[in-house]
């Protein structure tokens, strides 16, 4: 093979003619011309090729109205770029380009001419870049010397920006771009921000490192000119196809104004720690460990100043889980865990919890089948033990003392027996039978003092146990009713109702009778009816014997309706008026008193198929005396009509309603990140993502839904006893939770978030933001008048997460308790 020939074939074609001149050994392809050899691939209206040289020369022509056509593109490998003309050397796959344009990751750059030197190398003068990609950006860098190494980085000489084609006379004497995709190390730029009660700050300072593909750590810090500072860090890990997780560690030193004229300053010390991990199920199967830990102390929440959406966050929670599954026969079950509340500052740890269960059994069944099994095979025995381990102290009380003196433990045991009979046409017999098992830890006394006229209590602990056994028999079927009699135009062909009634008859002996008392409650001599065991971990087992019948009724309503469009019969679709309503009850005939058990009731549905709506109410078949106390007499004896007394209910409604959203073309499928190096974000990144989006939801306003609006409303009641046991109090929650966004203009958006509580009868928070679309930036005001942090926030920065720091922010907040 010649030393001068070519290492593969080189293919062309043109859509007007080719021209060969043989004593120059020139090909020209006129219109529509390409060439293509190896990965590369040329296009442009006139290519020239000298064989001699192995040089090619691209270049454009114009229409008759002066117009330019089949501008050169060039593609080879990941370069991709177009130019008014290209001369590039085959042999050496060197070129030179004129007026050139191209895409390297968000980053558009053109030169007024760019050298490539190699397959990943370019040198370009008079550069411009920018994340803009009309032909005259909004903004721009301006450099005379730039070097690109293609999908990693670029950089340049001097350069100074450019706004709308203006020069702006800042000079920065070098740059330096990453263009690769996936993580890098690199220092986190902080925002500044004016706060009343912490004063002038940086928030977000910080770095973040890569150490290897596996593991990564990010440290910020807020820094306050009173003296308050945060820190925090937050290393995560990764190994696909087997575990990943992340951890949080964050200590605040919070200094503010105070509102005591005797001292300057509020000074608190506070924590919060906060680690997630879970594995893939597929590395051990069988065995699983997760965990979701997010403890501190109580204050903290309500100290950070940055954050408004975790102020009112009063409730913390943390649960670390392993299982173990053996031939699913077989469960293990170990975890740990704790809650806390920031407004009453208790803390419970538990300390381990776990279970194990055995999977029904069947010991009279055949190992092989031969025909069908008789009634006696469907015997199964069970077992389900518990146990727990439990502390509760207030934080501003702890110590190992009090650790231990709260420290309380138990467990439970039940083994049930069932027995699938065969059905009795349309009705299905279950029989059953359990026996269970309680441990205590301690045993909860309460006596009446005549000298305070108050209930005093005690504790004694050691190990107690107690048992329970009980029969069932249960009988249930279905019902199917449908009315079809509507009239020819009717848009409603058929409403369909569907009853589901149960029916078990039970039986238990009175085995914990022995462990209930009497105890005094008021002057007036009234008595209480206690277990020893209230309060314990498990609870106490019901008193008295027990002999009678529950009942449980279930319904649900759907409808059929036909289009108006389509008169087929696929056009005729279900709708659900009520997804399920009912009650439920029993009646003890063993009973001396209050036989009739509270009626619960419950209405679940989804209207047209937005309005989600629950409900569920307790009504006590019985009367009660003037404190609230029950008597044993039906609530309809004595004349009068009366069903009973509602005593504890609640409802819940809530609804989406937003426009037609229009398609995003450049949204990436996780295919598609991988490709471009892009890791699919783990539950903890997805979150720490929506955390930074509810306290900035303007810079991320969604352009393409013209209105969205979201409600919900919750209510809630029960009557308790009052602590000092003299009557009975009604206690009610009812909230209002509201958001909603709407475009002003095609590119103004305009939206409010806010909750109101009915309770206190306040607007507990309300955020609201307006946003500007500016094609490659984009301008965000976020407002936040009522909360426990008001705040405002305007942002101006560019889309692109290459420059996503390089932003113009004012941030203030206010302090207002």
């Amino acid at each position: 093979m010649s030393k001068d020939s070519l290492d593969g074939p080189v293919t062309y074609t043109a859509t007007d003619s080719m021209v060969l001149d043989v004593p120059t050994k020139k090909i020209s392809l006129y219109s529509n011309a390409t060439t293509k050899y190896k990965d590369l691939d040329l296009s442009a209206a006139k290519i020239e090729l000298d064989q001699p040289t192995q040089i090619v020369l691209a270049t454009f022509t114009r229409d008759s109205a002066g117009k330019m056509v089949g501008k050169p593109h060039f593609v080879q490998g990941e370069s991709n770029m177009d130019a008014d003309s290209i001369t590039y050397n085959f042999k050496s796959q060197k070129g030179l380009t004129k007026t050139t344009f191209t895409q390297q990751g968000e980053m558009y750059v053109w030169g007024e001419r760019i050298k490539k030197i190699n397959l990943t190398d370019f040198y370009a003068i008079s550069g411009r870049f920018t994340t803009c990609n009309l032909d005259t950006p909004h903004f721009a860098f301006r450099t005379k010397k730039l070097k690109l190494v293609n999908k990693k980085l670029a950089i340049s000489g001097p350069i100074h920006p450019e706004f709308e084609g203006v020069p702006i006379p800042i000079y920065i004497p070098f740059g330096f771009f990453p263009l690769s995709q996936g993580r890098h190390s690199g220092i986190l730029p902080p925002q500044f921000t004016t706060n009343a009660q912490y004063g002038v700050g940086l928030e977000g300072l910080g770095y973040y490192k890569v150490l290897n593909d596996m593991f990564d750590a990010m440290f910020r810090g807020d820094l306050y000119s009173y003296g308050g500072w945060r820190a925090t860090l937050t290393p995560s890990y990764r190994v696909r196809y087997r575990y990943q997780g992340r951890l949080n560690l964050a200590i605040q030193h919070t200094r503010i104004l105070s509102n005591d004229p005797k001292k300057e300053y509020d000074v608190n010390q506070s924590f919060n720690i906060q680690w997630s991990h879970s594995a893939d199920s597929k590395a051990r199967p069988g065995t699983s460990f997760s965990a979701s830990v997010n403890a501190g102390s109580t204050q903290y929440n309500k100290l950070v100043g940055s954050n408004p959406s975790i102020n009112f966050q009063n409730q913390l929670y943390s649960s670390i889980t392993y299982t173990k599954n053996w031939n699913n026969k077989f469960n293990l079950s170990l975890s740990a865990g704790h809650d806390q509340n920031s407004n009453t500052r208790q803390v419970n740890i538990r300390l381990p919890d776990g279970s194990f269960t055995v999977n029904n059994f069947y010991p009279f069944q055949k190992k092989e089948f031969v025909g069908e099994a008789k009634w006696y095979e469907k015997l199964g025995i069970g077992l389900n033990s518990q146990f727990r381990n439990q502390a509760s102290f207030y934080d501003s009380l702890f110590t190992f003392g009090t650790f231990i003196d709260t420290m309380q433990w138990g467990a439970q045991h039940s083994i049930p027996i069932t027995l699938a009979l065969p059905s009795l046409g349309p009705l299905q017999v279950s029989p059953g039978f359990s026996y269970t098992e309680r441990w205590y830890a301690q045993q909860f006394f309460r006596t009446w003092n005549p000298t305070t006229n108050k209930v005093d209590s005690s504790i004694s602990k050691g190990f107690y146990t107690a048992r329970d056994i009980s029969f069932s028999v249960g009988l249930n079927t279905a019902i199917f009713g449908m009315f079809n009699n509507f009239g020819k135009n009717s848009r409603v062909r058929a409403i369909r109702h569907v009853v589901r009634p149960s029916v078990s008859a039970s039986y238990h002996p009175d085995l914990n009778g022995k462990d209930y008392y009497y105890v005094q409650t008021d002057t007036t001599g009234r008595l209480l009816h206690a277990s020893k065991y209230a309060g314990s971990l498990y609870g106490p087992f019901s008193a008295g014997e027990f002999g009678g019948l529950s009942f449980n009724l279930d319904n649900n309503l759907e409808m059929k309706v036909k289009s108006k469009t389509d008169t087929t019969e696929e056009g005729i679709k279900k709708v659900k008026l009520l997804d399920g309503f009912g009650l439920s009850t029993n009646y003890n005939f063993l009973a001396d008193s209050f036989r009739l058990a509270p009626i619960s009731f419950y209405v679940r549905s989804t209207l047209f198929e937005k309005i989600n709506i629950t409900a569920s109410a307790s009504m006590d078949p019985y009367k009660a005396d003037s404190k609230g106390y029950r008597i044993n007499q039906y609530a309809w004896d004595g004349g009068g009509f009366s069903l009973g007394r509602i005593t504890s209910g609640n409802i819940a409604i809530s609804t989406s309603f937003k426009s037609k959203q229009g398609d995003d073309k450049n949204k990436l499928t996780e295919g598609q990140q991988e490709k471009n190096g892009l890791l699919p974000m783990t539950m903890e990144e997805q979150q720490a993502q929506l955390n930074y989006v509810r306290n900035n939801p303007a810079e991320f306003a969604d352009f393409k839904i013209p209105w969205s609006v979201n409600i919900s409303y919750s209510l809630s009641f029960i009557t308790a006893p009052k602590k000092d046991y003299s009557g009975f109090q009604t206690q009610l929650s009812s909230s209002l939770n509201l958001s909603g966004d709407f475009n002003l203009s095609p590119k103004w958006k305009v939206g409010a978030n806010t909750f109101y509580d009915f309770r206190g009868s306040s607007l507990q928070q309300l955020t609201m933001f307006l946003s500007r679309e500016l094609h490659c930036w984009q301008m965000g005001i976020n407002i936040t008048p009522v909360g426990l942090y008001r705040s405002f926030n305007i942002t101006i920065n560019p889309k692109s997460g290459l420059l996503r720091d390089l932003k113009i922010n004012r941030s203030k907040y206010f302090y207002t308790q």
